[in-house]
């Protein structure tokens, strides 16, 4: 892409005089829509961040929002006399467009640039989340990309040391010529180690440290801000950034050395627009300049020029503030951990300089280029939702087996367990269940951890399933005990200049934003990724959120029966079909569910039920409803027999609702009085059948509606495994 005619005279303008070719390549990246959010960015002000405490709720844990590589959160102590704050560093991003040209190397280097961000505030990484969304299964193109990616994220993640204990994966065929993956990273630090991407003072120096710099990446921004085009995986190839995880497992010890030794002044990592990115936006965020002669960053290429050094995006590099006095030490520790090094200039006032021999090849204020971009005023219409229920009949038995059988329900073992998941010896509960749990053991506390979205829900109604996304991910945690304090989004759009594509991304964030700030959760921070439009046409809008909440122990009650209690559902039930996978499969239309609400009375009385003593097993409701929740719950030595009122309530897949394995149902029913109906749905057995009765249906012969066992179930879910191994 180039820049347009109104930007290139309003840049010119403001100069007095025409661009260099090289301030003509920063302008077109750090003013396209990856980097500037021109489409995006009036819309984010509708999400509560906790950055006023006056007004926000939840503000008592923020301590950085939005706006620097990542959020910065406190953590609520068991302790509270302890004088030494815990924090977690919170950050998510997307790289859709090089996981499709390359799923192999986007995606590896997607959990790179997440975990540098993390670097950048002075935390250690501790866990990582990925969200990925994938075209049809049965095409082999998906399979091909999902293999590429899940293995990506899987040499990388395993070979710098950080666990991967959460996620999500959902198919819809329209990701077929647009894959997302989205990774969110956790990291931990103390309040005396936190820096910021704000660079601080005129004299100190800027120093970059890691691989040398060189062609991969170039122009990342811009094509990450274009819709990908049918040769995209051939004539798009240079702009995929290359990964090296052993470089980055150096530059993460590294990191951790040079802010123990309270020697790094500010830190940004080199991401989107490479080295013209990360120093120009460093010293725009302290309203100051530069000055860097671009002859200085090592380079691994020969006669790279300006712009390459500038733009490129290789991998594994961060630029650093240090003082004068500290830059021999800096020096010192990344040569110890065998990393380049280089002091390319320093903080001023004034301009943003960058020169390259004897010529100025860049002089403009760096606010302006960094903040400067004017947004966009588009166009949207409203989406189109379902007014009547029209889908064909089917019976229970039927259905059941059909959406058991979907990849969306499927296991996802086949992808977690190539994931180094319990590296670091934080992760209390593994992959697979409702939420991860980390023990965060220097607070004291459990942080409970759960990402991702259903496209299902936001392509039916973008609004309402924006809701029930945010609700879903709180649901998951609460399930676990955790009360949810902060979250981060990654809010995935087609081309913003389509008005019904627009309109429906519109109602995705308002939808994030309202039900966020129902439940009182704070979003801390994000990304945005418009422009996911191929020939197959646009993405679903696709708001992933990554949540995370606490408890004071680091157990939970597991997402499988024990055969030792009573069953019951908590939860307001709504009879709509909308968005759900019975529909995705036998086809037709329906309204999508009625939410709860009293979403943040619900939330908190599942995790009263999860810590209480009683409580043997907590499952919650999503993706193929009740029925697929019950599959789930049963092992081969603990099964279930289940009464439910009609069939729907088997399939619809309102969300804030779980399944309750416990010894005390009134213990249950008395913490969910006036919050929540408790219906129970029978009993647990020791021979892992399952057996579901429906009270509305016509069983004269008194048989089940559906009977199964753990055996069969397992088989039905082994689509992943039996189509990749």
């Amino acid at each position: 892409m180039t820049l347009s005619d109104s930007d290139l005279e309003l840049i010119t303008t403001e100069l007095g005089r025409e661009l260099t070719p090289a301030e003509a390549a920063l302008f077109e990246n750090l003013w396209s829509e990856h980097c500037a959010y021109r489409s995006s960015r009036p819309l984010l002000q509708s999400f509560t961040t906790g950055d006023d405490s006056a007004n926000d709720e939840g503000a008592e844990h923020v301590v950085i929002g939005p706006g620097d590589d990542a959020a910065v959160v406190r953590l609520p102590r068991v302790d509270e006399a302890s004088e030494t704050p815990i924090y977690i560093t919170m950050g998510i991003e997307s790289h859709n467009h090089p996981s499709y040209v390359d799923p192999y190397d986007g995606a590896a280097t997607g959990v790179g640039g997440i975990v540098r961000d993390t670097l950048s505030m002075g935390a250690y990484p501790i866990a990582l989340a990925d969200s990925l969304y994938f075209g049809s299964f049965d095409r082999e193109r998906t399979q091909y990309l999902l293999d590429g990616v899940v293995e990506g994220i899987a040499d990388y993640g395993n070979a710098i040391g950080v666990p991967t204990v959460a996620g999500s994966v959902e198919f819809h065929n329209k990701y077929t010529g647009n894959p997302l993956v989205n990774v969110a990273c956790i990291g931990l630090l103390t309040d005396e180690r936190l820096v910021t991407a704000e660079a601080q003072s005129p004299g100190n120096k800027l120093v970059l440290v890691g691989n040398a710099t060189g062609r991969d990446g170039l122009g990342g921004a811009s094509f990450a801000s274009e819709d990908l085009s049918e040769d995209a995986e051939t004539e798009d190839r240079p702009a995929v950034q290359v990964g090296d995880p052993y470089t980055e497992k150096r530059l993460i010890e590294a990191n951790e050395e040079l802010i123990t030794a309270e020697l790094i002044q500010s830190a940004r990592d080199l991401g989107a627009a490479g080295l013209g990115g990360a120093s120009s936006e460093l010293v725009a965020k302290g309203g100051l300049g530069a000055r860097i002669n671009l002859e200085r960053v090592h380079q691994r290429e020969p006669a790279m020029n300006a712009i390459e050094i500038l733009l490129a995006e290789s991998q594994e590099r961060m630029c650093y503030e240090v003082h004068p006095d500290d830059v021999e030490t800096v020096g010192d520790i990344a040569a110890k951990y065998d990393l380049g090094y280089a002091v390319i200039g320093e903080i001023r006032d004034g301009n943003y300089v960058c020169t390259f021999g004897d010529e100025t090849v860049v002089d403009v204020p760096a606010g302006f280029l960094a903040d400067g971009a004017p947004m966009n005023d588009l166009s949207a219409t409203e989406p189109p939702t379902p007014e009547e229920s029209t889908f064909p009949a089917i019976d229970a038995a039927t259905a059941f087996n059909t959406i058991i059988s979907t990849p969306n329900t499927a296991s996802k073992r086949w992808i977690y367990r190539q994931y180094d998941h319990e590296v670091g010896l934080r992760t209390a509960m593994r992959p697979g269940d409702d939420a991860a749990l980390i023990a965060i053991r220097e607070a004291g506390v459990g942080l409970a951890l759960s990402s991702g979205a259903v496209p299902a829900w936001t392509e039916s109604n973008p609004y309402k399933g924006a809701q029930a996304v945010a609700l879903e991910n709180a649901t998951n945690v609460a399930a676990k005990g955790a009360t949810p304090i902060a979250a981060v989004d990654c809010l995935n759009g087609g081309n913003p200049e389509k008005p019904a594509v627009y309109g429906a991304f519109k109602d995705i964030v308002q939808g994030l934003a309202d039900m966020c700030h129902t439940l009182s959760i704070p979003v801390v921070g994000g990304n945005v990724s418009l422009y996911n439009d191929s020939t197959s046409g646009p993405i679903p809008p696709t708001p992933t959120l990554a949540l995370v909440g606490t408890k004071s122990t680091f157990d939970a009650p597991p997402a499988a029966l024990t055969g030792d209690g009573t069953l019951l559902l908590v939860g307001h039930q709504s009879n709509n079909l909308g968005g759900s996978e019975l529909l995705a499969q036998i086809g037709g239309t329906d309204k999508f569910p009625v939410l709860p609400s009293n979403p943040t009375a619900v939330v908190d009385s599942l995790a009263r039920v999860a810590n209480h003593p009683s409580t043997l097993a907590t499952h919650d409701v999503s993706t193929g409803g009740l029925a697929v929740t019950l599959a789930e719950l049963i092992t081969s030595d603990a099964g279930a027999r289940v009464t439910v009122q009609n069939k729907t309530s088997l399939f619809t897949e309102t969300p804030g609702r779980a399944v309750i394995e416990t010894t005390d149902p009134d213990a249950v029913r008395h913490i969910f009085e006036g919050v929540a109906p408790v219906v129970s749905l029978g009993d647990t057995t020791t021979d892992g059948t399952l057996t579901i009765n429906i009270d509305d249906e016509d069983t004269a012969n008194e048989s089940p509606a559906v009977t199964t066992d753990a055996a069969t179930v397992a088989k039905q879910r082994r689509i992943l495994e039996d189509a990749l191994e």
